[in-house]
């Protein structure tokens, strides 16, 4: 794996989490705000936990595609493997 993927797996796993982070501290708002009758801070929360729930899935989207990228890693290796191995066995 190389360190282009390493970083995009490690940062979608970082995107995840701060976005649940962030889903969770919106939805915290926007219920006190909801509580309060603070229309203003009742929508930052509701606009923060929807900006969370993107932030989580774009972070979920970025492993999936970093681990589409290492199986076509492997299987190309392995085709790699296979040729050379086929080469040097015919005369």
């Amino acid at each position: 794996m190389s360190t282009n993927q390493q970083d995009l797996e490690k940062h979608g796993v970082e995107d995840e989490l701060k976005g649940k982070g962030n889903q969770t501290a919106g939805w915290f708002q926007k219920t006190f705000g909801r509580l309060t009758g603070n229309r203003k801070t009742e929508v930052k929360g509701a606009a923060r936990e929807f900006g969370g729930k993107v932030q989580t899935k774009g972070g979920q989207v970025e492993q999936k595609v970093e681990q589409k990228i290492e199986e076509h890693d492997q299987a190309q290796a392995a085709k790699d493997a296979a040729r050379l191995e086929n080469d040097t066995i015919q005369p």
